[in-house]
């Protein structure tokens, strides 16, 4: 069986989560699409086969937390030393995702956890950053320090991968949900999950 995935992510509490999808939405509604997000991601996590599934949580669990999934806190400090972190309590291969790509399978996460030693899986998105990162051999001097939440992220963390001698296996390009517009796109190429559904359930009720 394969090595652990993580998922890194913050509890879906209004006013806490996804405040770039406001005015457009409530802080209510915000947090309502940010559970549907998550919610599908520990779907295609449980749909993968893993030896170990962990949340990385910000905050307290809630009814959203299905079974089959170990949650641990995140520890304080910089987005790059809470996934430091995080790959602090994997043994063998691990691979990383967030809370941001409801439109991801299980299928591309096995991709991305099937790593042999030398190896890392790089899953680049839309805004410069990367919604996964897999590692053979976890060691968090491989995230530690590079420059989180900006265009370049992706391609400094990339470039650390590198640069450290992996052979890095390219997952496709995701889209992640962070403005409205963000939350649309997805939902439109991805219209079978929860997240769609809760788009459009809050489209209806505008509409009348």
């Amino acid at each position: 069986m394969s090595g652990t995935l993580l998922v890194i992510a913050k509890a879906p509490v209004p006013g806490r989560v996804k405040t770039r999808l406001t005015p457009v939405h409530t802080p209510k509604e915000a947090a309502a699409l940010a559970e549907a997000a998550l919610s599908d991601t520990l779907d295609a996590v449980l749909a993968t086969p893993a030896r170990r599934r962990v949340l990385v949580l910000d905050g307290a669990p809630g009814a959203w937390l299905p079974s089959g999934i170990d949650v641990v806190p995140q520890c304080g400090g910089g987005l790059d030393e809470r996934l430091a972190a995080a790959f602090a309590l994997c043994e063998g291969p691990a691979l990383l995702i967030g809370m941001d790509t409801p439109q991801v399978s299980s299928g591309l996460l096995a991709c991305g956890l099937e790593l042999s030693p030398g190896e890392a899986a790089f899953g680049p998105a839309d805004d410069g950053g990367f919604w996964a990162l897999g590692l053979a051999e976890p060691d968090g001097r491989l995230v530690r320090g590079v420059p989180m939440s900006s265009p370049g992220t992706g391609a400094a963390q990339r470039q650390r991968l590198v640069r450290a001698g992996l052979a890095v296996r390219e997952l496709p390009r995701l889209r992640d949900v962070d403005t409205p517009d963000d939350a649309r796109w997805v939902a439109a190429g991805a219209p079978g999950t929860r997240f769609a559904a809760a788009l459009a359930a809050m489209a209806g009720a505008r509409a009348r």
